[in-house]
């Protein structure tokens, strides 16, 4: 494993912090291992935030009690990866998975760092801790063209929604009309890979049947053909 840095270029709308293997740009989603008290590496969603100046530091935020700020809290960090499988963003954010090792087969790249945190905020009953990361290593595992597939962005969006279902501050009807809307654009949109990783959706969150019984699941009203 080496050290690595965010190629010169790599995006002139994103910010090329150094030591990271990619250029960021607003929120970018990645999946993060951090390891458990028993030595496993769980395996999480995580938006990485971008720094407005290279100078300053990378954040991301966690959402209450979860098992990734408890690992931050008592390791210190953790291995930020970057992936285009929706699968994986899928069971990182709706499952509970715990791996062997800490850099997941389906990352293209990846970067170890250090978790220090640096603010906290309460809405609710849930404490938003934000968290400073600086890079330890990092490598580019595989290169690729950047293609765009709406239903690997829909796929993204869908787990952000599914997240929120049991969580009393969030409209249920109008999070399963959301779900049926993007789970349309998969449909229409999206490879196998795709549709597979909304089927994990499906048995994640049993969300279809809870929209039919409530009577709100809908088909997607975008009129863009795939």
């Amino acid at each position: 494993m080496g050290r690595g840095g965010a190629a010169d270029g790599a995006d002139a709308d994103g910010v090329a912090p150094d030591g990271w293997p990619v250029a960021l740009r607003g929120v970018t989603e990645s999946v993060v291992t951090t390891l458990g008290p028993n030595d496993r590496w769980n395996v999480a969603a995580l938006g990485i935030h971008a720094p407005a100046d290279p100078g300053d530091p990378v954040t991301a935020r966690t959402y209450g009690r979860t098992r990734t700020w408890r690992n931050f809290t008592e390791r210190g960090g953790g291995v930020v990866q970057f992936t285009t499988d929706p699968r994986t963003f899928v069971d990182a954010a709706l499952t509970v998975r715990e791996v062997d090792d800490p850099v997941l087969e389906t990352a293209d790249a990846w970067v170890e760092v250090t978790a220090e945190e640096i603010g906290s905020e309460t809405e609710g009953d849930t404490t938003i801790r934000t968290w400073a990361l600086d890079p330890v290593e990092s490598a580019v595992r595989r290169e690729r063209v950047p293609t765009i597939n709406r239903g690997f962005g829909a796929v993204v969006d869908a787990t952000v929604a599914a997240s929120r279902l049991d969580v009393p501050a969030f409209d249920t009807a109008d999070l399963l009309g959301r779900l049926a809307y993007f789970a349309d654009v998969v449909d229409r949109c999206g490879g196998p890979a795709e549709r597979e990783a909304f089927a994990r959706i499906d048995e994640a969150t049993g969300w279809r049947a809870l929209a039919a019984a409530e009577g709100t699941e809908r088909g997607g009203d975008g009129d863009d053909e795939p």
